[in-house]
C-alpha cells in the first residue's frame, strides 16, 4: 500500500507535468509506466483483499451514472 502512495505521488507530478504546471523528466513514457505501475497496484490490492474488482467496477460506475443523471435532470450540474 505504501509503495501504491508513492506510485501515485509520482503519477500527481507527471500529470502536472503533462498539463504544463511543472516540470518534469521523462516525459510520455514516465506518465505511462506511472499509470501501469498504479493499475498494477489496484490490481495486486484487489487480489490480497478478494475484491471481484471487474463487478464492483460495473457497479460502481451504473452508480455514478444514475447519480449524474438525476442531477443533471434536476438542472444540477456535475461537481456541486
Amino acid at each position: 500500500m505504501l509503495g501504491f502512495m508513492g506510485d501515485v505521488g509520482d503519477l500527481a507530478k507527471l500529470v502536472m507535468a503533462e498539463e504544463g504546471a511543472r516540470e518534469h523528466p521523462g516525459g510520455r513514457p514516465a506518465l505511462e509506466h506511472e499509470l501501469a505501475d498504479c493499475l498494477w497496484s489496484v490490481l495486486i490490492l484487489a487480489h490480497r483483499y478478494n475484491v471481484d474488482l471487474e463487478s464492483v467496477f460495473h457497479r460502481t460506475m451504473t452508480e455514478l451514472d444514475e447519480r449524474i443523471s438525476t442531477r443533471l435532470s434536476q438542472g444540477d450540474t456535475p461537481g456541486t
